[in-house]
């Protein structure tokens, strides 16, 4: 049930949340409007929004790959650019493929990957306690999202079978992290923004692991900046892996993806 316009008009939403910053701010008010069961709760909820609480937060969901993913308080959004790491992603798994996603956060690559995958076996892993409650409420095969740092907490038997490994570790600069919006620096945790000094080292400890879990031609997929992918592509090479380096103009992504022999 919506929130009636006649009501809370949406003149008021709008100028609300115009002189609070929000650039869509007609689109914002209406997809208030629409998820506000009553107008305690829309007033409620229009108060975070100016008081600068992401959107996604706000509402409960982000809309991702065509899908409504959960996003509980404290957890961090999906972007719209990491829907070109899951297109690369479902371009290398085959049918019954084996599928871990590693800083999987809301679980939003996992659950897209599920909706269009052939009978994968998918995994995910994230050391945010918070994001893996999201994760498994976001992931049909809830079981199989482990909370803990990066490899550590996944099952054994994964070690040389995975086909598609993809990671979207935080890869700001820690020095660059007062620079983002308040909403992502006050907002989402900062264990899945700040990546060190030069925004790779989460980057590189996964990398330094890949290829004792991936399958023999197994790819490794990591979402990163147009600056940093050749410092990602270096790594990859270094730890044995083929890479290549893909970007989509249009949602203004960048991928390196690396392949063991």
């Amino acid at each position: 049930m919506s929130v009636s316009p006649a009501l809370l008009p949406l003149s008021v939403l709008v100028t609300r949340l115009r002189a609070a910053g929000c650039v869509f701010a007609e689109d914002e008010a209406r997809l208030l409007l629409s998820t506000a069961r009553d107008p305690a709760e829309l007033t409620a909820m229009v108060d975070r929004r100016v008081d600068g609480v992401p959107l996604e937060q706000v509402l409960g969901w982000a809309e991702f790959c065509g899908l409504r993913i959960i996003v509980e308080p404290g957890v961090f959004v999906p972007r719209r650019r990491t829907e070109f790491l899951v297109g690369q992603a479902a371009a290398l798994a085959g049918p019954g493929a084996v599928v871990v996603d590693l800083c999987c956060g809301s679980g939003a690559v996992a659950a897209a990957l599920l909706a269009v995958l052939d009978r994968p076996e998918l995994h995910a892993a994230d050391i945010d306690p918070a994001a893996v409650r999201c994760a498994r409420r976001n992931i049909a095969a809830g079981d199989r999202v482990h909370e803990g740092d990066l490899y550590a907490p996944l099952p054994a038997a994964l070690r040389g079978r995975i086909d598609v490994l993809v990671a979207n570790a935080p890869y700001v600069p820690t020095d660059e992290i007062g620079l983002l919006p308040p909403e992502a620096r006050l907002h989402e945790p900062l264990v899945a923004l700040d990546g060190g000094a030069d925004g790779l080292d989460v980057q590189r400890r996964v990398t330094a692991e890949a290829a004792r879990w991936l399958a023999p031609g197994g790819h490794l997929l990591i979402e990163t900046s147009e600056r940093q992918a050749p410092h990602t592509a270096e790594a990859f090479a270094r730890h044995g892996l083929l890479p290549r380096v893909v970007s989509s103009d249009e949602l203004y992504a960048t991928v390196v993806i690396g392949t063991r022999p």
